[in-house]
């Protein structure tokens, strides 16, 4: 999926103005502020009113709409409904649910359950089962580990890579944490003020980072551990 032209303006000011290709599994990556989010909201449909969205003449929508594109949230509470079973929350056939909750590694008995009755881990694979029950062809994910632990938050990124070799989707993955980024996607776009600053394949810009924003970020997410490795 390319998209060489994605503008978002708000009272005549380019909010974001990028350009980017997802040829498998693609990292969106910029600190709070820097437009990951709203090209995600363009992408579904949910700017917030007064913002206009500009694509390129032959961008087809059909591959961001109906049930080409599925959608995984940071907080997976807001995708689920307390008051309601989680069975009850899917609109997929008896044997897909199934087959995607074993998928995901989840226990069916769950199925029967409440979201608050389930741990942030478990309700993360829900969702994640969720996303794939029509078969998309694209997962955009907004920081969907940020508030799971380290272990549970790299259960969910192997998943995440098990599920799209199996589902044969490809992944937009919007973060500010570059360590999860490096487990999971194969390229990246830095992105500073709404625009694209870096980008290219992901170990590559990691180790030979060009612009010093980029170096900054690659500092602070790795502190406390060599992204050499």
């Amino acid at each position: 999926m390319s998209v060489s032209k994605l503008k978002i303006v708000y009272k005549e000011k380019d909010l974001v103005n990028i350009a980017f290709d997802i040829k498998n599994s693609l990292a969106l990556i910029g600190q709070s502020g820097s437009g990951k989010s709203l090209t995600i909201k363009a992408l579904l449909g949910m700017l917030p009113q007064g913002m206009q969205l500009e694509l390129e003449e032959d961008f087809d929508f059909k591959l961001v709409s109906g049930e080409s594109v599925a959608f995984v949230p940071q907080n997976p509470f807001t995708a689920l409904s307390p008051l309601t079973k989680i069975k009850k929350q899917f609109f997929a056939k008896k044997e897909r649910v199934t087959a995607l909750f074993d998928a995901v590694g989840l226990d069916q008995a769950l199925l029967e359950r409440f979201a608050p009755e389930l741990s942030g881990g478990q309700l993360q694979r829900v969702v994640i089962a969720m996303a794939l029950e029509k078969h998309p062809k694209l997962l955009l994910l907004d920081e969907p580990t940020t508030a799971l632990d380290p272990k549970t938050k790299q259960i969910i990124l192997e998943l995440l890579k098990k599920l799209q070799k199996k589902e044969a989707f490809k992944m937009l993955f919007v973060t500010h944490d570059i360590a999860s980024a490096k487990d999971l996607c194969e390229d990246v776009c830095i992105i500073k003020d709404g625009l694209v600053v870096e980008s290219g394949n992901l170990e590559n810009v990691l180790s030979n980072p060009e612009q010093e924003y980029t170096k900054t970020l690659i500092e602070a997410n790795f502190a406390n551990r060599k992204y050499r490795e």
